[in-house]
């Protein structure tokens, strides 16, 4: 299967004023197995509420800050941000042209974390 979409195509229809059925400015882009993902880009505010599926952002366009439970952290452009199911998050203080690539994976309620040490494909030591 080849599949390529860019964040300009992805977005393209958000700027158009799709919304998805909770009224958010979020669209699949690809679904295959327990993958999907989405492109995100809220404006003004993100009213979103906890998942129930474990969740990676990939920020494409834009920076602020990402709150996750009690944690506060920066973001910009390029990073990765990684939501266990159940999670209460949202992003604050973001710029205008905030756009993201949601990636859901896994079961309902999340995966299970290895408490066994690093990934076989991990560098960690």
């Amino acid at each position: 299967m080849e599949f390529r979409k860019t964040i300009k195509e992805a977005t393209s229809q958000l700027d158009a004023g799709w919304r998805n059925e909770l009224g958010f400015p979020s669209i699949p882009v690809l679904a295959h197995g327990s993958l999907l993902v989405k492109v995100y880009a809220p404006h003004g505010t993100d009213p979103q509420q906890p998942h129930t599926r474990d969740e990676i952002y990939v920020v494409a366009c834009g920076s602020g800050e990402f709150i996750c439970g009690d944690s506060r952290q920066h973001f910009s452009e390029t990073d990765l941000l990684f939501v266990p199911a159940g999670a209460a998050h949202r992003f604050e203080n973001f710029s205008a042209n905030l756009a993201l690539w949601v990636i859901f994976y896994g079961p309902e309620g999340g995966e299970t974390p290895d408490s066994g040490g690093p990934h076989k494909y991990s560098s960690a030591k």
